[in-house]
């Protein structure tokens, strides 16, 4: 499960379905519909406030709504509990965007080498609107892969 920092409109056709379907399988975690995935870290950030699954939705929203941006017809409808107020962001360290945008690269240079040639620099890619950017490493609950410490290393 990838629950992408990253905004929306950075993933690629298969990574921004990849990401609604994980993020519906999340909700449905965080609703206590499955046995699965209960303790994946991904999920904390979410678990941590009174908000987070009001956040999930927003999170969600937001991948639904670039996909219709992009004309594709994610079904809005299994979204659950869009309405009411907004609640405070989730803070994401710079480092875990950092990290993400790496990973990200990582796979589309498998995956769409043309996806990859228009994706803009890092400097220019934001998170998505449920997080708030604060300084920090990667985040305690990521599983880092070598390789992309590695990339982020010879980066810096």
């Amino acid at each position: 499960m990838r629950l992408w920092s990253l905004g929306a409109a950075c993933l690629d056709p298969k990574g921004l379905v990849a990401a609604w379907r994980e993020a519906l399988l999340a909700q449905k975690v965080l609703e206590g519909g499955t046995k699965g995935y209960r303790s994946h870290p991904q999920l904390e950030r979410f678990r941590a406030g009174p908000d987070g699954q009001r956040l999930l939705a927003l999170f969600l929203a937001e991948i639904e709504t670039e996909a219709r941006r992009r004309g594709y017809a994610f079904d809005r409808e299994k979204i659950h509990g869009l309405g009411g107020r907004k609640p405070a962001r989730i803070r994401v360290t710079e480092g875990q965007l950092r990290y993400e945008y790496e990973l990200l690269t990582s796979k589309l240079e498998a995956r769409d080498r043309g996806w990859l040639a228009g994706l803009p620099p890092y400097a220019e890619v934001g998170a998505a609107g449920v997080f708030e950017v604060v300084p920090g490493p990667i985040e305690a609950w990521e599983r880092p892969r070598p390789e992309i410490l590695e990339r982020l290393a010879a980066k810096h």
